[in-house]
């Protein structure tokens, strides 16, 4: 019995140690990170899903010339590669072995002319022809597979494409029907579009261009001056998918506006684009961030050996299987990689000399589930073998787009077995739940991601169901709030209207319910609570309470569509959002009139500020009710009352404090900065006074410190 006890304790141990090896292997074996993004933009390191197989250069190819600064890389349908060699103006065709089989550089044209390539950048590559961007020669030559010359497409009449437009094909394209798309360099009209005879059809999908707000203020005021010329950004690779989309990247974007873009979700300014025939962007954006390769630019949760500040220099693009689709981010040397919908599924690379880093991608393509990236300072190909947990991804996205989606729901929970902190498997479960009409379900999954779109699109249609079912009982909900409102309303305009001849002291109620009249008629209304006593601190204090009540609702209450990370802490930020303002604004307003020669009290200025709150009590409260029937796409509707709300409030704010100190209009409005200033003022002083007894308290302590250890 004790040596089975013994046997047993060698065995676990053993298969312990084999589970730390093969850890420590398979974390060797990648010297990069692989990770993932939260919808907050926060890392989260994953398993990886490619690790480096091998690199490949001319002696692996059996090629005695070695590359020279390679630009572009294809596999075509019958799996051979093809290489740009732009430092020796040649193409390099390898078989699936990556074996070198023959070179095209020197050809006779059509004129029966010897002719050879110079310095090309892009290719082509379909079943029967071979198309090569002659960058400086300016022109698209074709091959047939065999490398014999057929035509050449040369540059556009300048006429047709305009005088200042240069023809230098860099990328190109072509559809089935032959139609062919070209990315020059230097054009800022969009992608070149020819027609099968090589005849120029047009530009498609122009990139819009950034102009600063303060030089289209110049240029509208004085349209005749000369000002820097904004021009549209171009474009630097392309590729097409199987439907004749083309998909183009650029890395032209200044930083700041990629920056701004990445976080509004601004599509105008992304750097990766799906081009429709007529070249309108139709590309999936339903990821927690568009795909723009890094979102954290200063992450330091990613190992890396460089630390690159701003967002991604894209340079090129590989349309995989199953809709899954990566880009190259030439400033990182990393790679990143999205599914359909555009969501992030996993990033990898980085730069170095160890097999799997790169030191200067410039091209990307996908060899079945391999990928192959092509280095041009390193002049060798870089390719990355898929593992298991990425072919779980694979297997997910193709059931996905097999409209299996039993069998997705259970391989995306296979993935977060390996990998729990992977928010995509989550947004895909729900995809699939969603897909299959269980909605509850999946809506339980998008929270979870945090994918506040997908969980919207489930409350579109559980709120219809709803509405279908309870129809008639919605209407009558909806009727006897209208009626009970208008009852009220009529109830207090029937209470303010006598209130106008009384005198005397008033009922609480009374003075609460003046602060409707207040807000509809600013100017009686603030003179009458100055001078009538219509109102009064505690109805003040009252009006704000409600006020402060209205925003803790709207932080805890709103619907998790319109605010995710509700919490607890919305209580007090409530409180806050309302009290700090209000009384920084009574006291700083109290000092700037004393000086000015306002006839406002404190206590007057108090009423006046509170009394202006109403607006939210009107508008909040009714808003965020209606967020927790509300989806995404109506979010503006809540956002306008809000506004209306606060826009309100600072009119009666300025509008009060000119009736209460008898000031002129222009005479407020200098009041009214000098008050804004002065809570500045008062804030600066309060942290000041806050620092210097933390610094007090910290040095007392030190003493009591000292004197303890010395004493002891």
């Amino acid at each position: 019995m004790k040596k089975r006890k013994n046997l047993k304790k060698i065995v676990v141990l053993t298969l312990c140690l084999m589970l730390l090896t093969c850890t420590f292997v398979s974390a060797a074996s990648t010297p990069y990170s692989t990770y993932t993004y939260t919808m907050d933009g926060e890392v989260r390191e994953s398993p990886a899903a490619y690790v480096p197989d091998r690199s490949i250069n001319n002696y692996d190819m059996n090629m005695e010339t070695a590359l020279k600064n390679p630009k572009d890389i294809f596999v075509d349908p019958k799996n051979y590669i093809y290489i740009v060699d732009t430092g020796n103006s040649r193409v390099v065709v390898c078989n699936e072995t990556c074996t070198y089989q023959f070179e095209i550089s020197n050809f006779v044209n059509e004129n029966g002319v010897p002719d050879k390539l110079n310095s090309p950048e892009g290719i082509f590559v379909n079943t029967t022809e071979i198309y090569v961007c002659d960058t400086l020669n300016a022109r698209i030559v074709v091959f047939d597979t065999e490398g014999n010359f057929r035509r050449i497409i040369y540059a556009p009449e300048a006429d047709i494409m305009g005088d200042d437009t240069l023809f230098r094909p860099v990328a190109v394209a072509v559809d089935e029907s032959g139609r062919m798309y070209v990315v020059s360099k230097s054009t800022y009209s969009g992608v070149f579009a020819f027609n099968d005879d090589g005849s120029f059809q047009g530009f498609v999908g122009v990139q819009k261009t950034s102009v600063p707000l303060a030089v289209r203020i110049r240029r509208f005021f004085f349209p005749d001056t000369t000002t820097i010329s904004y021009i549209s950004i171009e474009f630097n690779n392309l590729a097409i998918d199987e439907s004749g989309f083309v998909w183009v990247t650029t890395n032209g974007i200044e930083d700041a506006t990629l920056e701004s873009a990445i976080r509004s979700g601004d599509k105008d300014y992304a750097p990766i684009k799906q081009l429709n025939p007529q070249g309108n962007d139709i590309m999936q954006r339903n990821g927690f961030f568009m795909p723009c390769g890094e979102v954290n630019f200063m992450s330091s949760a990613v190992k890396s050996n460089n630390r690159v500040q701003g967002p991604s220099s894209i340079v090129d693009i590989a349309l995989g299987p199953n809709g899954v689709y990566s880009v190259i981010d030439n400033k990182r040397s990393r790679i990143y990689t999205y599914d359909y919908d555009g969501q992030l599924i996993y990033a990898f690379g980085d730069t170095g000399s160890q097999l799997g880093n790169l030191k200067d991608p410039t091209a990307i393509t996908y060899f079945n589930s391999d990928i192959y990236v092509l280095d041009g300072t390193l002049n060798s190909i870089t390719v990355y073998k898929r593992t298991e947990y990425g072919d779980e991804i694979d297997l997910a996205e193709q059931y996905l787009i097999s409209l299996d989606y039993d069998k997705a729901i259970d391989s995306w929970k296979e993935i977060l077995k390996r990998n729990n902190n992977f928010d995509a498997a989550y947004v895909g479960i729900a995809d699939s739940m969603y897909l299959s009409e269980r909605y509850e379900e999946a809506m339980s999954y998008y929270q979870a991601a945090g994918h506040t779109q997908g969980y919207s699109n489930c409350f579109k249609e559980l709120r219809q169901r709803w509405i279908e079912k309870y129809l008639f009982l919605a209407i009558l909900i909806i009727a006897g709030v209208i009626v009970g409102l208008y009852f009220l309303f009529r109830h207090i305009g029937k209470v303010n209207k006598a209130g106008v001849a009384k005198s005397g002291k008033r009922k609480f109620s009374e003075e609460v319910f003046f602060g409707f009249y207040v807000i509809m008629h600013p100017f009686d209304g603030f003179w009458d609570l100055k001078h009538e006593g219509r109102g009064s601190v505690r109805g003040g204090l009252f009006i704000a309470g409600l006020a402060t009540l209205a925003v803790v609702y709207k932080n805890v209450g709103s619907a998790y569509i319109f605010n995710p990370g509700a919490n607890l802490g919305g209580i007090w930020a409530g409180i806050a959002t309302i009290w700090v303002p209000l009384l920084l604004y009574v006291i700083a307003n109290w000092c700037i009139t004393t000086l000015f020669d306002g006839e406002g009290t404190f206590k007057d200025i108090f009423m006046a500020a509170s009394y202006s709150l109403v607006p939210l009590v009107i508008f909040l409260i009714p808003t965020t009710i209606f967020s927790n029937v509300a989806i995404l796409d109506e979010a503006s509707i809540i956002t306008l009352f809000d506004t209306i709300a606060y826009i309100w409030l600072g009119g009666l704010l300025f509008f009060g404090t000119m009736t209460v100190h008898g000031y002129s209009m222009g005479k407020n409005i200098i009041v009214t900065v000098g008050t804004v200033l002065g809570m500045a003022f008062i804030m600066f002083l309060v942290a000041l006074f806050t620092n210097l007894i933390r610094r007090m308290v910290s040095f007392v302590t030190d003493i009591i410190t000292e004197i303890s250890y010395r004493t002891d």
